[in-house]
């Protein structure tokens, strides 16, 4: 293939904010949890940001609440949720990097550590078609029960889920011309150094230390 494997993360990367949290925030804004939920996303945010993230744990309490509501609820939401919170939070200079790669036609992939309901309309609205987020179970009515399935996509996991990827659409990373990845995280260290060409944008603290000790690029992406 003449095509590059572009391989984006989403959370302060593509926006200007956590999905993740924002949709935790918005549930307690609209009165749809209470005050506990909110004490407990900001551990949870700072749990992340530490490295120090109980995944079970996290998902178990983020989850939860999908299972309350059918999908036609839920899809009504999200769409509130974009408006208000996620759209907001989307640079022109997001815009314009994701387009330069599919004016390029090469393969995009949405590759996050948040819940595929709250990720897939957002990487619709960039243009990106293929998702890789943490995997939901549905029951046989097609709404959310509030338990995942498979690897979650955080850390390693993030790896693992790009290989099945490749291995369901009868590819291999050598497939393909080039690979990138752009995130802001240390903990996505594992596939940006798996990667042809990794790129730190608006990196954290240690991901910062470490992209100018290998000589990475460093992106500024910001609202403007």
């Amino acid at each position: 293939m003449n095509s590059s494997l572009v391989l984006f993360d989403l959370d302060h990367t593509l926006l200007t904010c956590d999905s993740d949290f924002e949709w935790s925030r918005y549930l307690y804004d609209k009165g749809y949890v209470g005050y506990d939920s909110e004490i407990k996303r900001k551990q949870y945010s700072d749990d992340y940001h530490e490295g120090n993230l109980n995944l079970d744990e996290f998902l178990q309490f983020q989850l939860s609440f999908l299972s309350r509501f059918p999908m036609e609820i839920l899809g009504k939401m999200h769409q509130e949720f974009m408006s208000e919170y996620i759209i907001p939070n989307i640079s022109p200079d997001a815009y314009a990097l994701v387009n330069k790669h599919i004016q390029n036609n090469d393969q995009i992939i949405l590759v996050s550590a948040t819940n595929e309901f709250v990720i897939t309309p957002i990487a619709h609205h960039f243009g990106i078609n293929e998702v890789i987020g943490v995997s939901l179970v549905k029951d046989k009515e097609g709404n959310y029960t509030g338990e995942y399935q498979g690897v979650p996509s955080y850390r390693e996991g993030k790896i693992t889920r790009v290989e099945q990827w490749l291995k369901e659409h009868n590819r291999t990373w050598q497939d393909y011309q080039s690979s990138y990845f752009y995130s802001d995280s240390f903990n996505d260290l594992p596939l940006l150094k798996l990667v042809s060409y990794p790129t730190a944008v608006n990196p954290d603290a240690k991901l910062r230390q470490y992209a100018e000790e290998e000589n990475w690029p460093i992106l500024s992406i910001k609202m403007s």
